[in-house]
Order: C-alpha cells, then structure tokens, then sequence
C-alpha cells in the first residue's frame, strides 16, 4: 500500500475524531449553557457553533423529525454517519 494513501487516511481519521469531540462538546454546552458574559467562553462557543451549526442544519433540514419533543437528536444522527465513515474508510484500506 502507497504511503500517500495511508498518510491520507491517517488524517481524515484524526479531522473525524477531532469533529466527532467538537459535536460532543457542542451538545454538552447547549445542555450546559455556560456564562456568556465571559469573553473567553464567548469566543469558544461561538467558534464551536459556526463549525458544528451548519452540520446540524443540515442534518435538521433534511430530517425534520430528529427534533422530538424539543430535543435535538442531530448530534446523535451525525455522529453516527461520522463513525460509519470513519469505521469504513478504515476498514476498506486497512482491512
């Protein structure tokens, strides 16, 4: 197998599980709702929700019923397409 092409899988294996944390702490925080008013904490949330909004728009668009009750079940929805990718990508050039 090519160095290029595990070097390539290595990293879109590491750019998941940094984006699977990012949806964890997302909906975390949202559960959370930490103290605005501090700049730090403001500067962290808002970076997390311009990466991880469009994802769950998306997801919310296109499956409307993955809000239930007021609680939102995209994280769960993209985390698992995540786990799907990431297992088979791995999988098909590993396995």
């Amino acid at each position: 197998m090519s160095a290029l092409i595990y070097a390539l899988v290595q990293l879109l294996h590491t750019v998941i599980n940094l984006y699977i944390w990012m949806i964890i702490i997302a909906a975390v925080l949202s559960f959370v709702q930490p103290n605005p008013s501090n700049p730090t904490v403001r500067s962290m949330i808002f970076g997390l929700y311009r990466l991880t909004e469009p994802a769950f728009a998306w997801v919310r668009r296109k499956m409307p019923f993955v809000v239930m009750g007021g609680i939102d079940l995209s994280p769960i929805v993209i985390l698992l397409g995540l786990q799907f990718i990431d297992t088979f990508l791995i999988r098909l050039v590993f396995g």
